[in-house]
């Protein structure tokens, strides 16, 4: 009889790996759609398999530990717009999407609040709460959690999974969904181990690289403006591939971002320039990146040019480096000014013209050098992962395994700051708990 037991303890209906947002989603989604279809008294079972000794550490680290949660836009073209590779995540957010998340998670106890820019952040303003939601909801739907659990190999058959091998113990089940995450943020566990995983199943790895990044910049200034934050910004990013003459004086326009960002002691960070690593890191492999700014991009020349001459005529008796304190911080003016040239003591009545011409430019094109984008360790996503041509876009079901799914940052997809790659997990996660719930998918 305890041969028996011992035998049911390790064999399951689904073997979800990875206990992140999206693995917390799809393990209790394919429970609780098990459960409905499932006969009287006759429960599938789910078990949920971790390497680390507590569950979402990556989780509590989201929204500065805020959480935040997702990004109250429902318009689902311009949701996909958000992301890398967004167009393949169009099918789950119709299934579920930002609303369906919100409505989740008010289900479950949680009261939402919508905050600047649509992101949506319980009222606690603690990711613990959601951490805690979820537990009961794995709890609820009899979810068996494996912690301290890492996978030391993975065993096919054909076109089929036969078990998994833990440090302790083997599971064997019917369908496994891997939500191992990506190689980001590696205090909290994500060291890429799912790709070898997946490679060794036959997957194809789009080469990881770290998102939503600091970026690093030349200038030794930088250092004394550390602190000093923006908002309502326009960062556009020039490139010129090496040995290249592109026409302009930066090179050749890439894209712009417009949003915040703050000055740090070695480069720039904030939401804004989050967004932008990604595209910077690839850039910056064929050559120079200029990165300039836009500090006032609602003014055109003309306008901006009539600003600066009131606030001129106004404070005339002023020095400029305080008159331009109408307009930015004042460590900044300070640096502006020695830019362009002019002497930070001159008296607002002796600007000339010429200055003037100077000032509007160099704040509607203040310019810096990229000299690199900060590794895994300060990332909060990975770029690249399973390749999504292996990848049903209805199911989440792979398309070289015929009883393995994905879910989560370990597919190559990613998204801006703000709420969209928590989004993802959960509607990835969501997808492919609900298909492998389905038997008509991978019998």
């Amino acid at each position: 009889m305890a041969k028996e037991d011992t035998k049911k303890e390790s064999e399951f209906d689904v073997a979800v790996i990875g206990a992140g947002p999206a693995g917390l989603m799809a393990a209790g989604t394919s429970a609780s759609f098990g459960l409905k279809g499932s006969p009287v008294g006759l429960r599938p079972r789910v078990a949920l398999i971790e390497k680390n000794s507590t569950l979402a550490k990556k989780l509590l680290l989201t929204g500065n530990g805020r959480c935040n949660l997702t990004n109250a836009e429902f318009n689902l073209r311009e949701l996909a717009s958000n992301y890398n590779n967004g167009e393949f995540l169009f099918h789950v957010f119709s299934v579920f999407g930002p609303e369906r998340t919100i409505k989740f998670f008010e289900k479950l106890g949680v009261k939402i609040k919508i905050e600047k820019n649509k992101r949506v952040f319980p009222i606690s303003n603690d990711a613990e709460e959601i951490l805690e939601v979820l537990e009961k909801y794995l709890e609820e739907n009899k979810v068996k959690v494996f912690l301290n659990s890492e996978i030391v190999d993975v065993v096919k058959k054909g076109k089929k999974i036969t078990k998994i091998v833990l440090t302790d113990k083997e599971i064997i089940a019917k369908k496994y969904i891997l939500c191992t995450g990506g190689k980001s943020y590696s205090i909290t566990g994500s060291n890429g181990a799912g790709y070898v995983l997946a490679e060794k199943l036959g997957h194809t790895i789009v080469n990881p690289m770290p998102a939503l990044s600091p970026i690093e910049l030349k200038e030794d200034w930088i250092k004394n403006i550390q602190g000093i934050s923006m908002e309502n910004v326009r960062i556009s990013v020039f490139s010129r591939e090496a040995g290249s003459r592109h026409a302009g004086q930066n090179g050749k326009k890439q894209f712009s971002e417009e949003g915040e960002f703050i000055f740090t002691h070695f480069g720039i960070s904030g939401p804004a320039v989050l967004n932008i690593s990604g595209k910077v890191a690839n850039l910056l492999k064929n050559g120079e990146v200029k990165i300039c700014f836009d500090f006032f991009p609602l003014l055109n020349h003309e306008k901006l040019v009539k600003k600066i001459d009131d606030v001129l005529n106004k404070s005339s008796q002023q020095i400029i480096k305080n008159i331009l304190t109408n307009f930015v911080p004042e460590r900044l003016s300070e640096i502006l000014l020695k830019i362009v040239g002019i002497e930070k003591e001159k008296i607002g009545n002796s600007i000339s013209k010429i200055d003037r011409e100077k000032i509007v430019k160099v704040f509607k094109n203040f310019e810096v050098t990229a000299k690199g984008v900060y590794s895994f360790d300060q990332a909060l996503v990975t770029r690249g992962g399973i390749s999504l041509k292996e990848i049903d876009h209805k199911t989440m079901k792979s398309k070289i395994i015929d009883n393995l799914f994905f879910a989560g940052e370990i597919i190559d997809v990613d998204g801006k700051s703000g709420g969209f790659n928590l989004q993802m997990c959960w509607s990835t996660g969501y997808v492919a708990g609900k298909s492998s719930a389905d038997k008509n998918i991978s019998k």
